[in-house]
């Protein structure tokens, strides 16, 4: 794949296949207009792994094989993409189940802690029925996993093309007002891939899915969110080996304690011409 080109793009006729049309009245002082507005759908979305039922995800009914694989990566299901084996999409009458083959050894560990995280959410920490599941290397990548320690600085008008672009490109939103975006951009700014979904954890999964099936390294670019910079965004950055997120609104006083455990530069704010950063400012042009 040439970097310079965009990737796994989901356009304008993909994302409308995840709204609906609703009958509405628009109200405006003592005016009533009687219409119809276009919703965001929101689907059980059950992943699956070697015929167990894992996790049930509520999500925007789009690239969901990447958000498959983009989430058994960010909660070390598997080690490698190549770990997983295939990916089949079901739809039924009360959701869409998405069943994933992957290696034993990956599944032997699945099994070992699938009973302590029953009930776990994309969040990356609710539903552990302990403390202990809370470790501070939480964000970091698996060992052997490639990480973008030595990317190249990058130019602060980046961030902001990218954040631009990806307004642009955030096709369901557009039509729905309803769901947040993750972009990769290149070390230029330019975006190469966009993932909405209802869930901002969702999106971001689906983006680092994209990758996984591209082939994208972590050190080509950057990432970019229309969300604040939670725990749970960081984590995932961390663990798919990023080394820059961008963040349209604020970070949370955790996740940039992570951000900075985890060698990731965290940017937050990033509009109006302004940005924030808040750990490894080393990777930003001063």
């Amino acid at each position: 794949m040439n970097a310079a080109e965009p990737f796994l793009a989901s356009g304008e006729h993909q994302a409308l296949d995840a709204t609906r049309r609703v009958t509405a009245s628009r109200c405006r002082g003592d005016l009533v207009e009687d219409g119809s507005e276009l919703l965001a759908e929101e689907v059980p979305v059950a992943l699956v792994y070697n015929g167990i039922a894992h996790a049930v995800m509520l999500a925007s009914p789009l690239d969901l094989e990447d958000f498959a694989l983009g989430f058994t990566l960010s909660e070390r299901i598997v080690r490698h993409p190549r770990d997983v084996y295939d990916i089949e999409i079901e739809h039924t009458a009360r959701g869409i189940a998405v069943d994933l083959r992957i290696a034993a050894g990956a599944m032997a560990r699945l099994k070992g802690t699938r009973s302590a995280r029953l009930g776990k959410t994309g969040c990356g920490l609710c539903g552990v029925d302990s403390l202990d599941y809370f470790e501070q290397d939480a964000c970091l990548p698996e060992p052997g996993a490639p990480r973008a320690l030595d990317m190249a600085p990058i130019d602060p008008a980046a961030l902001h093309r990218a954040m631009n672009e990806l307004a642009a490109r955030q096709h369901l939103h557009q039509a729905t007002g309803a769901v947040h975006a993750a972009g990769w951009a290149g070390v230029d700014g330019a975006l190469l891939c966009v993932r909405e979904d209802v869930g901002r954890h969702n999106a971001l999964d689906k983006l680092v899915g994209a990758l996984a099936h591209a082939g994208v390294a972590p050190d080509a670019g950057f990432a970019v969110v229309t969300s604040r910079a939670s725990f749970e965004m960081v984590q995932k950055a961390a663990r798919a080996g990023f080394g820059l997120l961008a963040a349209i609104s604020a970070p949370t006083a955790l996740a940039v304690r992570m951000a900075e455990g985890a060698g990731l530069t965290l940017a937050g704010f990033v509009r109006g011409g302004r940005h924030v950063v808040y750990s490894h400012p080393q990777r930003l042009r001063a």
